[in-house]
């Protein structure tokens, strides 16, 4: 059973940045899929890297939003720049894959004030 736990929210304001971090214990699978949730909205896929390194972003955070790793820590990063009120969200990491994906973990609450 793999498990998610994200940390790193904040607020902040808009055109600032922000750094999560997940721990993806038992995850087997080399890659990491970001997900956000607004209220009222259904949860989203806004950055995806897949076993062979291949990272896709959704259009609303492509060039704005940066996936990475760091091996030594087992730990996924996204770092967040020029953040826009609408970033607002609670992010989670999970499988990359929508069909796969497990139990979610608390997610991370961003808060982007204009």
């Amino acid at each position: 059973q793999v498990r998610f736990v994200e940390s790193g929210g904040g607020l902040v304001q808009a055109g600032g940045s922000l750094r999560l971090s997940c721990i993806a214990s038992g995850n087997t699978f080399n890659g990491i899929g970001w997900y956000r949730q607004a209220p009222g909205k259904q949860r989203e896929l806004v950055a995806a890297t897949y076993s062979g390194g291949t990272t896709n972003y959704s259009d609303s955070v492509k060039g704005r939003f940066t996936s990475s790793r760091d091996n030594a820590k087992n730990l996924w990063y996204l770092q967040m720049n020029s953040l826009k009120p609408e970033d607002t969200a609670v992010y989670y990491c999970n499988n990359p894959m929508m069909k796969f994906v497990g139990s979610w973990g608390q997610g991370t609450q961003v808060t982007v004030s204009s």
